[in-house]
Parts: structure tokens; C-alpha cells; sequence
């Protein structure tokens, strides 16, 4: 049984709470810390769990085996880093920061500490999107010519949000530049090209920011790779994957709550509505991606998404902001 504490007790911290007590049979929610002590209060008492006083009340008990890191983008780093000198295991969302220079200082001031460490991109845990990566690598459709990556959101979340977001491509799209990475595997993004434009909230353009955006990029194999995000989809949340290579195709798909189909007068095949966002769309890898995370808790592997692949998604993402400014590809350097 391992004993986490969530630092971070907002919408993604609540489910990843969820998991932890009630849905996984290795896992124990210990500690609960946010200062918002009224929803730190709210997580703990549903699944009893202890309210934590302070981040070194809960690294200071030695009955805590792992941190689970869900609070906001700012606060990752010295979490990060406490935890690590603390001897704590730690599972972090993503990104780990906004500024690439203190995600340096933070890898150079955690080295060596022996802990492991696991970046939140659950989207590799999605069976669909890994069969694709496993179909790519095991030379099913040849060499990988194009791989494209849709995301689109069903809503824009608040613009109070949006100010501290990051912007969109390392809020939203760094998912997208990780699922690239994962099923691209050695082959490197040596370049990128984004453009965006400003179709959903106005107010975005006092932010500099975009909600609708294309990136191209170019790997080392010279295969091609094409994302496109929005912050609005009406018809749900829109999560498709596509590869092409010299001997066919593979695709992974959007999910509904059931493949019911309806024909009638009006319209034939009609389809039920996808579903509506990440928490239902990628339930399944939420709770793979914990297991996964036990698994190296209990020394049974290394972590499958370790620092390094959210350094270089962040990487790529203010490649992305670099080219989206400049109007220019960039050519990306990761050292």
C-alpha cells in the first residue's frame, strides 16, 4: 500500500483524490494540502484523509511514501524540489513551469536525489493513443510519414485562468507536443511553425494569446507533423490521432458513452455526442497512469514519463511561441 499526499486539492487534484482512495486498491490518500483550506477540508473529510497544517508537516512524516503534485503551475517547482530532499516519490502535473530557466534550476537542484520522478501526461495511458504508438513502432504502416493531432476543447475555461495559463500552447497544447514525442520516439523535432488566430474570446488579444491554433513540425526522419487546437468544440471534447507512413495508416478515435446509433426520417447513423472533457474522456488512463506511478514507487520500473519529457515539451512550446510572434519556422534546441 503506498501513502500519498496531494498538495493541490482543485478540479484535477479532486480526481486524482478520487483514484488514490476509491479507486485503486494499492494506493492510500494520507494527506490532503491546499491553501484553500475549505476545499483541503472538503477532499480530506470525503475520503478520510488528514488535513495537512503545512508542505513540511506532510514531508516530515515518514509514513508518506509519494507526493501526488496537483496544485497550480507556480507552486511546482519548490514542491518538486522539497519533495525530492525529502526522499518522497513524486507523480507532478504538468507543465513544471511556465519559465524554461527555473525548470533547469530544478532538474540541476534535484539531481542525483535518487527519488523518482513521473510528469502527469496521461494521455500516453490512453489505450487508443499508445496503440497507435505501438503500431508505429513495431513498422506496421513503414516508415511514419505524417502524424496528425487533433485537440480541441468543448469550452473556453475563464478568462481569470487564461491570464495565468501560460498561453495556449503550454497550457494546452504541451499535451499534444509530449503525444508527438511519445509516438515519434527517437526521431527528434528539429522544427517548428505555428500560427493561431484569436476566432473564440476577444479578450485574448490583450493576453497575446490565441484559442485557435495550427503547428507544423518537422522530426530529424523528415516525417511531418500536424497539430490543431481549439478552445471550442460544440460537439464535445475532440481527441483524435493520426498516423501515415508508406504502408498504410493507423487512427485512434474519439469516444461516446455508447456506440448507439439512430436512423430515422431526419438523419441516418446518428451518433451519440462525444464525451464532454478530459475527466471522462481519459478516465481509463488516469487510473493506468496511477498504476504505472505504484509501479515505481514499488520498484518494479522506471518512470515512464520522467522530467525530461516535460522539459521538452516545454521546449517545443515556446518554440511554438517563438514561431506564433515571429511569424517564422524555429528551429528547436534542447540543450
Amino acid at each position: 500500500m503506498v501513502k500519498f499526499a496531494l498538495f493541490g486539492a482543485g478540479r484535477i487534484g479532486a480526481l486524482h483524490a478520487a483514484n488514490i482512495a476509491a479507486s485503486h486498491p494499492r494506493a492510500n490518500l494520507a494527506y490532503v494540502f491546499d491553501t484553500n483550506s475549505v476545499a483541503a477540508k472538503s477532499t480530506a473529510a470525503r475520503y478520510n484523509a488528514k488535513v495537512a497544517s503545512s508542505v513540511e508537516a506532510v514531508l516530515g512524516d515518514p509514513g508518506v511514501d509519494a507526493v501526488l503534485i496537483a496544485s497550480s503551475t507556480n507552486t511546482h517547482v519548490d514542491l518538486i524540489t522539497a519533495s525530492a530532499r525529502a526522499g518522497k516519490a513524486i507523480l507532478c502535473e504538468k507543465p513544471i513551469d511556465l519559465d524554461i530557466d527555473r525548470v533547469e534550476r530544478c532538474k540541476s537542484d534535484i539531481a542525483g536525489s535518487g527519488v523518482p520522478l513521473q510528469l502527469a501526461f496521461n494521455r500516453r495511458y490512453d489505450p487508443s493513443h499508445r496503440a497507435v504508438r505501438e503500431a508505429v513502432r513495431a513498422g506496421e504502416i513503414g516508415a511514419l510519414e505524417m502524424l496528425v493531432i487533433t485537440s480541441r476543447d468543448p469550452g473556453l475555461p475563464p478568462v481569470a485562468y487564461l491570464e495565468v495559463s501560460g498561453g495556449i500552447f503550454r497550457d494546452m497544447t504541451i499535451h499534444d507536443f509530449d503525444m508527438a514525442r511519445f509516438i515519434l520516439g527517437d526521431d527528434r523535432i528539429e522544427d517548428v511553425f505555428a500560427t493561431g488566430s484569436v476566432m473564440v474570446e476577444k479578450q485574448l488579444h490583450r493576453l497575446g494569446d490565441v484559442d485557435t491554433a495550427m503547428v507544423a513540425m518537422r522530426a530529424t526522419s523528415g516525417a511531418l507533423v500536424h497539430i490543431n487546437n481549439s478552445r471550442r468544440a460544440v460537439y464535445g471534447y475532440d481527441q483524435r490521432i493520426e498516423a501515415f507512413g508508406a504502408d498504410g495508416m493507423v487512427q485512434s478515435g474519439n469516444l461516446r458513452a455508447s456506440t448507439l446509433t439512430r436512423s430515422g426520417a431526419t438523419a441516418t447513423d446518428a451518433r451519440e455526442p462525444l464525451l464532454n472533457f478530459f475527466m471522462e474522456r481519459y478516465r481509463q488512463a488516469y487510473l493506468d497512469e496511477l498504476t504505472d506511478f505504484i509501479d515505481v514507487v514499488d520498484g518494479k520500473r522506471q518512470p515512464a514519463v520522467g522530467f525530461e519529457d516535460g522539459r521538452c515539451a516545454l521546449i517545443l512550446a515556446n518554440a511554438a511561441c517563438e514561431s506564433l510572434r515571429s511569424g517564422r519556422s524555429v528551429r528547436v534546441r534542447y540543450d
